[in-house]
């Protein structure tokens, strides 16, 4: 199954809706890179609310993606972040250290438009 990946003015949004297995989360590596190169957008907006828990793998690709999109010149927002997703990430070393975070989707926008803006 792919992941959807929904343009919206001058981002990308992006719900995950359900667990990642490994080759969903390369699958959506590869739309989210190649959909940013396609339409040039400045922001991408992932959520991750219905994401319970994640291995180390999921983990790492997640870190990727994000790493990758900053690379393409795409500003990443993480929303929606339960808490045995934050206890992964940290324990396996993922950085998110430049990357903006908010409790949901909508605050996500808000969060990317004025990073955006400035």
């Amino acid at each position: 199954m792919r992941i959807p990946i929904l343009k919206l003015y001058d981002c990308l949004l992006i719900s995950i809706q359900w667990e990642l297995d490994d080759q969903t989360a390369l699958q959506f590596q590869e739309d989210l890179l190649n959909r940013i190169h396609e339409t040039g957008v400045s922001g991408v907006v992932i959520d991750l609310t219905s994401i319970d828990m994640i291995d180390s793998f999921i983990a790492k690709v997640l870190g990727d993606v994000i790493s990758m999109s900053k690379l393409m010149g795409a500003q990443v927002v993480l929303t929606g972040i339960q808490p045995a997703v934050a206890i992964t990430l940290v324990e396996l070393g993922i950085h998110l250290d430049e990357v903006f975070t908010a409790l949901d989707l909508e605050k996500g926008l808000e969060k990317l438009q004025q990073e955006l803006e400035d």
